[in-house]
């Protein structure tokens, strides 16, 4: 291809320089040059693809991507959790509510966080709003229903209702919900209808894309420290990973605060 490509180019450019001025139209002399401008384009495109071949060829096949960066600093201060705000171990999850492998962990894991290490004081577990709007249309305006839900002191509430109802987050199922959980209807439709959560959405949408999470669910986990408006991740859970994995991971963190 990249051969025929040089022979177009040639004979474009032999048409130019040998063809007498006069016999060519300037609008001739445009279209020509357009085209062998077209075709410069397609043999660099060409260029990095085989580039781009070789570098898969050498690496097995495999596609390389960035390392996503360790030891991430997320804020936890104002956001939405769970548990003993000292806990010391912090578990952050950005999640879509739109998400089939999201609703699949609060089905089955989050259940046994909750009982095992939330409830007894071990976990602070923090949610953080990722919705990927290319693909899930609802999940944006799902996450600013349970931001406003949170206004009236009812987060958990609305966040755990649109996961058990996943097939309607629609704006009139939203309200539905916040009629069934007992909230002023007037002040949640006000309030998601005005848009204001919009910009805490993308706030924590910026921080997983600069945290290189590129799918949901995510959790970043570290220590606590008492008092600080963030917190210091040292662990990575990519999935709807079972219980087992977390339970790893968290009771390793533990272990290591207590020998501190």
């Amino acid at each position: 291809m990249t051969n025929r490509i040089f022979c177009t180019l040639l004979g474009l450019a032999v048409l130019v320089a040998f063809v007498p001025s006069d016999a060519l139209a300037a609008e001739d002399l445009k279209v020509i040059k357009g085209e062998i401008e077209a075709l410069k384009k397609g043999q660099k495109a060409i260029q990095r693809q085989l580039g781009e071949i070789q570098r898969l060829i050498r690496s097995g096949g495999r596609a390389t991507r960035p390392a996503p960066p360790k030891n991430v600093v997320v804020k936890v201060e104002g956001e939405f959790f769970k548990g003993d705000v000292n806990a010391p171990v912090t578990v952050v999850e950005y999640s879509d509510f739109e998400c089939p492998f999201c609703a699949r962990f609060f089905r089955q894991t989050l259940p046994e966080i909750e009982k095992n290490y939330i409830k007894t004081g071990k976990v602070k577990f923090v949610y953080k709003d990722y919705p990927l709007v290319r693909i899930h249309k609802k999940a944006f305006k799902a996450a600013e229903a349970a931001q406003c839900a949170g206004d009236q002191g009812k987060y958990w509430e609305m966040h755990d209702t649109i996961f058990k109802n996943k097939k309607a987050m629609a704006e009139k199922d939203l309200h539905a919900h916040a009629k069934m959980i007992g909230l002023d209807e007037v002040k949640f439709m006000a309030c998601l209808n005005g848009g204001g959560k919009k910009a805490g959405v993308r706030e924590d949408i910026a921080e997983a894309v600069k945290a290189g999470i590129r799918g949901t669910p995510t959790f970043l986990i570290g220590l606590t420290e008492p008092g600080k408006s963030t917190v210091k991740t040292v662990r990575r859970i990519r999935g709807a990973q079972p219980y087992p994995r977390f339970k790893a991971i968290i009771d390793q963190l533990l272990a290591s605060k207590k020998k501190k």
